[in-house]
């Protein structure tokens, strides 16, 4: 009687685990289902809330994408006030970056986004989750959880992110992205992410804007730029042995340049300025470099340079012996109070 108890209980512990393993899905198994939904769909549209949270007070940012196979992406980055609007575009003819505000455009030639993950491309999510071998993987409530290495030019700083997938839908929910302490520095929420949405390729092309269409709000951001008062921005980054050591103001025409020399075990300048807005063409300007994307700005970035627009002002890093990454580091710690 003993044995046949024994052999039901024995029966009935393998039944539970059997089906408890039926039940869990694997890092692989996941991953090939995601890879597959995300990356053979012929386009998708979504939208996202992009939050810096680098700051004493979090900056939120909405985030539109296009993205059309093979290489049609456009990316509009607007603050909750739709004050400040960037766009970057890649179509037939290039990449280009267009602040509509100030009716300026950028050209590049660029790889981008090859070469530069961001959080909010799904395709960049599941490349970045299929290299990293060393990507970890959990179920946590109705999501799975990746955590994998970034492979953007944020990488030495913020080496690390956490995304969120529905387990029954397999879209993205959120991006956690990391720094080397694993704090949350910067916040992707998916509101919306339509798979196999496509667009014409005349809807990528670049006149006024994306759409050609001049965008609402432009004419009176336009005249906010213009009324605009200077206020000299400083990099909140602290490092020991690197110190403000001159600060230069000087009468350009009609406006003002403000220099900033920082020297010691990394040397760098910064020179600032306001945006000019009467300076527009719908003409794209050539930039040297690559996109780089900034959180509150996209900028162009070579190895020894950084340049981009940024709330109304134009900035300008220099420097021979910051690494791009360091650069980065510096613009996107500028603000009005920062380090003196």
């Amino acid at each position: 009687m003993k044995s046949r108890v024994a052999k039901a209980m024995f029966v009935l512990v393998m039944m539970i685990l059997v089906l408890s393993a039926c039940g869990t899905a694997s890092k692989e198994d996941v991953l090939k289902k995601l890879t597959n939904k995300w990356v053979d769909a012929k386009g998708y549209e979504l939208t996202a809330e992009m939050s810096i949270l680098t700051g004493q007070e979090p900056r939120v940012y909405d985030v539109v994408v296009w993205h059309t196979k093979p290489d049609f992406y456009r990316v509009k980055v607007s603050d909750k006030n739709a004050e400040n609007t960037q766009m970057i575009v890649r179509n037939t003819e290039g990449v280009f970056v267009v602040t509509p505000a100030l009716n300026k455009t950028y050209k590049f030639q660029s790889n981008w986004p090859a070469e530069n993950s961001q959080a909010y491309l799904i395709g960049s999510l599941a490349q970045d989750i299929k290299k990293d071998k060393s990507s970890t993987f959990k179920e946590e409530g109705n999501n799975y959880v990746f955590e994998t290495k970034t492979s953007n030019n944020h990488k030495n700083m913020l080496p690390t992110q956490r995304i969120y997938i529905d387990k029954k839908t397999l879209l993205p929910k959120d991006v956690a992205i990391l720094n080397e302490n694993k704090e949350e520095q910067i916040h992707i929420k998916f509101k919306q992410v339509s798979l196999g949405k496509t667009h014409a390729a005349g809807e990528y092309k670049i006149d006024q804007t994306p759409t050609g269409k001049v965008e609402a709000g432009t004419v009176e951001a336009s005249a906010e730029m213009e009324n605009k008062e200077f206020e000299t921005h400083y990099p909140m980054i602290k490092w020991d042995g690197v110190h403000l050591i001159d600060e230069k103001e000087m009468k350009v025409e009609d406006d003002k340049r403000v220099i900033l020399t920082f020297s010691g075990e990394k040397e760098f300048t910064i020179i600032q300025q306001l945006s000019d807005p009467s300076i527009s063409s719908t003409i794209p300007v050539f930039a040297p470099g690559d996109p780089v994307d900034l959180g509150v700005a996209v900028g162009a970035i070579t190895a020894q340079s950084l340049t981009w627009e940024q709330d109304g002002m134009s900035f300008f890093i220099a420097s021979t012996s910051l690494t791009k990454e360091e650069m980065i580091e510096v613009a996107s710690s500028m603000t009005i109070a920062g380090m003196k």
